[in-house]
């Protein structure tokens, strides 16, 4: 069979083996296209019955009806994620996984919309409706194409993005980056400050860790006339606060990205006592994973240094959170490269660095990992308002370049 191929003529060859990528790649195009008002609806639905945190029993039901109707199979991991398998061709060959999460958050929604929460003082204000919105679509364009790309893929619905311990560590725990392992992790991240039609990729830091810090401060209370009969711990509380701010401004290098806020300050109830107890809350957010845990030594020897000797007890706790997001620089030039081809170069930018948290970081700290952006700003609509906030929304045109993106990565990346 080789020496008749090798018979052909050179530009043959050629044609038959090139034009096997961008009719695959139109064909997602076209599905995606077809299928777009399909998936807005499925959006519609998954906004208005949005669930919290590692509550998300109903939205997990409902990836599961859509697996079930187009045939995938699926386990279910860690409660309520659901993982489905697509084979392709020669199924062997490579495992890719695509990552969407589930959860919503507690705020009430202010947008005026026939799909607006049916759930009081719950949102899905961070977009991860759209996720799942994108991630089911690109499930269904890749069964309808499973005979014209080669390898597995893996859809990963997580659940828990918002809240610590983080749904990825409870699902990789479970075992979900096993029976196959993926080589490689996409995920995706609605950007409000991006414009719609457009996706943003960066390689290597990319987000932030988040650890939340707790302190107590306690220590013999009194009269605020008579100061010298008290450990003030007002006083001590706030020599606490300046000192941890030298952590990051005389032990860290310049250009190794770090923030330590300290964001609450609780002590007191009137004019004429001081407390015999203050609190202290605030979060570190570190790019780099050894400097991270170099500055939870510094916080703790600085709180210590600072309370010794004054007569006050110290309790600090350092609730250690994600880790940082950090793209494999290769894999995040190849995703850029395909997402260039899908769209267009031209509308495939450079995204900035966030110190924001995503706990996607527990794949990338396991396996090659890209983390992207899907534009889904448009000024024209009055569709600017940033995640986390009661009057977020997206373009819903989104969508459809989300689930081709993510189809086509699925497809495509090696």
């Amino acid at each position: 069979m080789i020496l008749h191929i090798l018979k052909y003529p050179t530009s043959i060859i050629h044609s038959r083996f090139t034009t096997f990528a961008p009719m695959l790649k139109e064909k997602i195009q076209s599905l995606a296209k077809q299928y777009a008002p399909e998936f807005i609806e499925v959006r519609h639905y998954l906004h208005a019955h949005p669930e919290l945190s590692y509550q998300e029993f109903e939205t997990s039901k409902y990836v599961q009806g859509k697996l079930t109707e187009w045939k995938i199979p699926f386990e279910i991991k860690a409660t309520t994620g659901v993982v489905g398998i697509i084979k392709g061709k020669n199924p062997g060959k490579k495992v890719i996984a695509l990552r969407a999460d589930l959860d919503a958050l507690p705020i009430k929604e202010e947008n005026n919309i026939s799909y607006k929460s049916t759930k009081e003082g719950l949102m899905h204000a961070c977009g991860h409706d759209v996720h799942t919105t994108c991630l089911l679509g690109a499930a269904k364009i890749l069964s309808e194409t499973k005979d014209e790309w080669e390898g597995t893929v893996k859809l990963i619905f997580q659940p828990g993005e918002e809240k610590n311990p983080g749904g990825a560590s409870l699902m990789i725990k479970d075992g979900v980056l096993e029976n196959p392992k993926p080589q490689a992790i996409f995920g995706m991240h609605v950007h409000p400050g991006l414009a719609v039609g457009k996706l943003s990729f960066r390689g290597g830091m990319v987000m932030a860790s988040a650890d939340e810090i707790y302190i107590t401060i306690k220590a013999k209370g009194g009269h605020a006339a008579s100061p010298h009969l008290t450990a003030d711990t007002i006083l001590i509380g706030s020599q606490l606060v300046m000192a941890l701010q030298q952590i990051v401004s005389r032990n860290n290098n310049p250009f190794n990205p770090t923030v330590l806020s300290i964001t609450s300050f609780q002590g007191g109830y009137t004019t004429n006592v001081i407390p015999s107890e203050v609190k202290l809350m605030g979060t570190l957010r570190c790019m780099n994973e050894e400097w991270r845990f170099k500055a939870h030594q510094l916080i703790k020897q600085t709180a210590e240094n600072v309370v010794n000797g004054t007569g006050a007890e110290l309790n600090l706790h350092i609730d250690i959170g994600y880790p940082c997001v950090y793209n494999n620089e290769q894999l995040n030039d190849k995703a850029k490269a395909l997402a260039g081809e899908l769209i267009g170069a031209d509308n495939v930018e450079e995204t900035e660095m966030r110190m924001g948290a995503e706990d996607f970081g527990y794949y990338a700290q396991l396996i090659p990992a890209c983390f992207y952006r899907v534009g889904v700003m448009n000024k024209a609509k009055g569709i600017t308002s940033g995640v986390h906030t009661p009057t977020f929304n997206i373009d819903e045109d989104a969508i459809e370049t989300g689930m081709a993106l993510m189809a086509w990565l699925g497809a495509k990346a090696e």
